[in-house]
């Protein structure tokens, strides 16, 4: 099933390529992969836990290299973000007029690339999968995108090759850290080897920089965030959705899977320098935020923003605040891809996206103010959205640390990110009241709703928030158990 996943959307990319209707196979190719992640999520075993659907072919033997993917409910979680974004994305995009099979196949190979990344249990894989994603992501935003598009393009990819070659670094020296006889590629044989004390503690320090840095630029962590609000804001809004809702996410979850179980001296080593970046991502870009004059620059550094929560909770190292932040990285991908779209139907007749030149927008397109509401309102956490619960248990994780960190240090980070809530409201109903209320713009009384069917995408997003801010117990339920297995002992 996990194979299926992630070669389908391989499969009709090539076929699309060869001249198979660009729209049709890709819509059809999201809609099975959304499917399967949707029965492997529902299907999965939560009382025998760990990792199921599990499938190993050799690839050099003698190097134990296989390809070997799983998923636990961790993985399960993150794929299926990555299903109904990938949905949701390619039933939205607008009629593409040049190079169209192009386009969709570069699409789909974005969502291969995380989708194989989420379910590989091989550290080769696990890499390999994320870099196939970066050469369509630089296609798509210089052919498609908007503004200054060549200049967006060109940054966001050496940005993210330099992070990808200083993460393959860190991967290197985590590989040679571990004494010879216990080294492999095996993530699920590194897991158990790592409550035996694995990596020396005094060997843990550099390879977990390494990372940390590595998968910080991959995520736009402070100050290596400045590639992200500009790569958004050319983008196509299916790019934008793809990638600040699934992709920057690949680092979060590595950070998760492989420093946190492998490295947790040196995680304890850097916690403090982490704590200082992640409230720059969160006072500073916050800040920042407010200042933007134009819609697709807020989200894309409200986006970054909002990574400072998900850091907190990981640097807790205990149950509550990584729980928070993985549950955290599945509501913010879905409510980010959703303020993406909704920016994608204004672009249509404002291509600008000034903030200024809205107004009134809710009289005119009401559907639009309703769900735009929403969208932010979860943004923002406010209560019975996935945000607010995951936001909450980053929060009390982060006010009682993991054994070893310094608690003074994290109640502090705490309480500047509480202030980003704040923060936070302030740029997003400014915006709100900007675009949708208010007097009239000058072309405001032109805009009008999109067709009903390209409003289900936007709904299944948002629904989905809903349900998981109701009852997040139950995304928790697949989470906890993986996260416990991964926390130091």
């Amino acid at each position: 099933m996990l194979s299926l996943i992630i070669f389908i959307p391989i499969l009709a990319a090539l076929a699309i390529l060869a001249g198979a209707p660009a729209r049709k196979t890709a819509l059809g190719a999201a809609t099975v992969q959304f499917l399967l992640t949707l029965f492997g999520f529902l299907s999965y075993n939560k009382a025998a836990g760990g990792f199921q659907f599990q499938s190993i072919t050799p690839i050099v033997p003698e190097w134990k290299l296989n390809y070997a993917v799983g998923a636990d409910g961790l993985s399960l979680v993150m794929l299926l973000l990555t299903g109904i974004v990938t949905l949701a994305a390619v039933w939205v995009t607008p009629k593409i007029e040049k190079r169209e099979n192009l386009f969709y196949a570069c699409l789909l190979f974005i969502s291969a690339g995380a989708a194989g990344a989420f379910a590989s249990t091989d550290l080769f894989f696990f890499y390999s999968f994320h870099e196939l994603a970066l050469i369509p992501t630089f296609l798509l935003i210089g052919l498609w995108g908007y503004g200054e598009r060549y200049t967006a393009a060109w940054k966001i990819t050496i940005y993210l090759g330099l992070g990808s070659i200083i993460l393959l670094i860190g991967l290197v020296d985590l590989y040679l850290a571990v004494p010879a006889a216990s080294r492999t590629f095996s993530l699920i044989e590194l897991q158990r080897l790592a409550g035996n004390g694995l990596i020396p503690a005094a060997a843990q320090s550099r390879p977990y920089l390494f990372l940390l840095i590595g998968f910080g630029i991959l995520i736009s962590l402070f100050p290596f965030h400045s590639w992200a609000p500009p790569a958004y804001s050319s983008a196509p809004t299916p790019v934008a959705m793809l990638h600040a809702g699934v992709l920057k996410k690949f680092g979060l979850y590595g950070l998760i899977r492989i420093a946190l179980p492998l490295l947790p001296e040196g995680a304890k080593v850097w916690a403090s320098l982490l704590l200082i970046l992640l409230v720059g991502n969160i006072i500073y870009i916050g800040l920042v935020t407010i200042a933007q004059k134009k819609l697709d620059l807020l989200l894309g550094y409200s986006s970054v923003m909002h990574m400072g929560y998900i850091f907190l909770g990981i640097a807790a190292l205990n149950i509550v605040g990584v729980s928070g932040a993985a549950l955290l990285m599945f509501a913010h991908g879905l409510s980010i891809a959703a303020l993406f779209a909704l920016a994608g139907f204004l672009r249509q007749r404002n291509p600008l996206l000034l903030l200024e030149s809205f107004g009134g927008v809710a009289k005119s397109a009401p559907w639009m103010g309703f769900v735009f509401g929403l969208a932010a309102f979860a943004s923002i956490g406010l209560p019975g959205f996935a945000n607010f619960a995951s936001e909450v248990n980053v929060f009390f994780g982060a006010f009682k640390p993991g054994p070893g960190l310094v608690a003074p240090n994290f109640q502090l980070a705490t309480v500047f990110a509480l202030w980003g809530v704040v923060i936070s409201a302030v740029y997003m109903l400014r915006a709100y009241r900007a675009i949708f209320l208010g007097a009239p713009g000058k072309d405001s009384a032109e805009y009008v709703d999109p067709i009903k069917s390209l409003r289900w995408p936007v709904i299944l997003l948002l629904a989905l928030l809903l349900v998981a801010g109701f009852a997040p117990s139950a995304f928790l339920a697949y989470v906890q158990p993986s996260i416990q297995a991964l926390l130091p002992k």
